[in-house]
């Protein structure tokens, strides 16, 4: 069988980068393709906010954070909740990452020329029992140059394999099946679409102007998760969580999911399918790039939070504490929607947008623009969805904010009356240095974390008071993310057959793979573990391809 290369990769993001560049330092023959044109290189992790879990890093240690791989587990296994008899290889992936996450994974990015913001941020806090869900202490790293600063180091060694022959890539590329004979797979075939000029993350033509099939010893399928294609979200959705009428997607049209079906009709096993990652805290893009483009709220503890009636969420529905908990309680309220109620002193301080275009003080690595952020003042992203988003409404007075609330949706469900009396009771809440409201008490206890207290958390303060003025209020929605299911795969990042064999030559890495193992997540995820997710699972794709061809 003449070969085309050692082994073809199935997707241009993140996982397939790295699964290529260590089958290329391998000196593998490696052959990328990818559905998107070439601007799209490194796929979502480049629209980022370049989040990584490390466990005892030394920015924690420097700012006093008392971390180890038992506590991580403790927060990873609490979390997970594992409790299905699939549940046998992602349980053993979430411990390999915990090991990779508390051991080689900081030194090795930094050695690629990876750095990060000296403050940690604290993403999922949980709200609950030791025992549960959350993050027991801040791990939530961000990297400088955000997503773009993640994704760097794996492209530009892709770019100079790609010089040296070891790597060529293939875009506009869409695969539609596996390439088999006697019942092993010996590469793919599909679909060469024709070229186009829209820019990252833009919807392509899926016009076919040709055919190809590419052959090779093994195939790692990185081709990511479901969130753009709602009607595959919804066909998933767990019942557990309701059924939302209205979705927005924080992913672009391309994140389809259809190379899942593929995979599953060559042979591949995927479980956990109902398992999914979407926040809560999402609003329309004002200036949007895909369809029905959406981008989330990345909030401190301070906003109040109301159902669509206007009744304020209880714990552990905090803003950051437990979104699917929160995702569940929205659900239950009749309504597939929600409220944030707040002032400008909060969202001077509290908000950030998710992505690497939302930050572009430390997208673009500068000191200066962050020091800004630090010392108070509107983020300039944040500023234009006040400005423009039509989710956002700014009012002096409760009552104006309450009438537009009620025409922004039409429901005509909030009563200011029954707004002003459960913010007034809050309010009452701050006069002492104790509270037997939660979110107060939550409040301060963030304050003693110097980075919460430094560029994070405001002070308790009443909503209400004018001096903390003009009232603002944000509808929320839910926003379609990540599949926290996929592919089932052993430690080797080996696709497994609904049997429990191999599929002999067929790997998989990175989101189609549930992040490893088809679900290494559970049911919930502590955040700034997907990307490193990609990083881990196309590492071991790369690596356990370049032994076996």
């Amino acid at each position: 069988m003449a070969l085309d290369a050692d082994v073809i990769v199935i997707g241009a993001g993140l996982a397939g980068l790295v699964a290529a560049t260590e089958l290329a330092d391998a000196g593998k023959q490696v052959i990328i393709v990818d559905q998107e044109p070439e601007p799209t290189l490194g796929g979502q992790a480049w629209r980022s906010f370049g989040g990584l879990f490390f466990v005892d890093s030394p920015e924690q240690r420097r700012l006093r954070i008392r971390d180890s791989r038992e506590l991580a587990l403790q927060d990873w296994m609490g979390s997970a909740g594992f409790d299905r008899r699939e549940d046998l290889w992602p349980r053993q992936w979430a411990e390999a990452y915990i090991d990779f996450a508390a051991g080689e994974k900081r030194a090795w990015l930094h050695a690629q020329g990876m750095r990060w913001f000296p403050i940690v941020g604290w993403a999922e806090r949980g709200g609950s029992l030791a025992t549960g869900h959350g993050n027991s202490v801040p791990r939530f790293h961000i990297t400088w140059g955000t997503g773009t600063g993640v994704v760097e180091p794996f492209v530009r060694r892709a770019r100079e394999a790609e010089q040296n022959g070891l790597i060529s890539f293939r875009f506009r590329h869409r695969v539609t099946g596996f390439v088999t004979s006697s019942g092993n797979v010996e590469g793919v075939e599909g679909e060469i679409l024709v070229p186009s000029d829209v820019g990252r993350s833009q919807p392509s033509s899926r016009i076919a102007a040709g055919s190809f099939a590419l052959k090779a010893q093994a195939v790692i399928v990185a081709s990511g998760g479901i969130g753009g294609n709602h009607e595959l979200v919804r066909k998933n959705w767990p019942p557990r969580l309701g059924t939302p009428k209205h979705l927005i997607s924080g992913v672009p049209d391309h994140v389809d999911g259809l190379m899942l079906g593929i995979a599953e009709r060559a042979g591949a096993h995927l479980i956990n399918s109902d398992r999914m990652w979407h926040y809560v805290e999402g609003v329309h893009n004002w200036d949007p790039i895909w369809s029905n483009h959406a981008i989330r709220i990345l909030p401190g503890p301070s906003s109040l939070w109301f159902d669509a009636r206007g009744t304020r969420l209880p714990p552990p529905c905090l803003p950051g504490f437990d979104t699917l908990s929160t995702l569940d309680r929205i659900m239950k309220s009749g309504y597939d929607y929600s409220w944030f109620v707040l002032n400008q002193t909060i969202v001077k301080k509290e908000f950030t947008l998710s992505g690497s275009e939302q930050n572009p003080d430390f997208t673009s690595k500068s000191w200066r623009q962050v020091a800004k952020r630090a010392l108070g003042g509107v983020p300039a992203p944040v500023q234009a969805f006040l400005d423009n988003g039509e989710d956002f409404i700014v009012e002096r007075e409760l009552s104006d904010l309450v009438r537009r609330m009620n025409a922004l949706t039409g429901d005509n469900l909030i009563t200011e009356a029954g707004l002003r009396t459960q913010i007034e009771a809050r309010d009452r809440e701050i006069d002492n240095p104790y509270s037997k409201d939660a979110q107060i008490t939550a409040i301060r206890g963030a304050r003693n974390y110097i980075g919460d207290r430094l560029v994070r958390v405001v002070p308790p303060h009443r909503i209400l008071d004018p001096k903390h003025g003009p009232l603002i209020a944000v509808r929320l929605n839910i926003l379609t993310r990540k599949s926290l299911g996929g592919i089932e795969t052993d430690l080797s990042a080996r696709a497994l057959k609904p049997d429990g064999e191999p599929m002999a030559g067929v790997y998989a890495a990175g989101e189609a793979a549930g992040f490893g193992g088809g679900g290494m997540h559970g049911y919930n995820s502590l955040e700034g573990t997907f990307l490193g997710g990609c990083i881990f699972s196309g590492r071991t794709a790369g690596r356990a391809a370049a032994k076996a061809v």
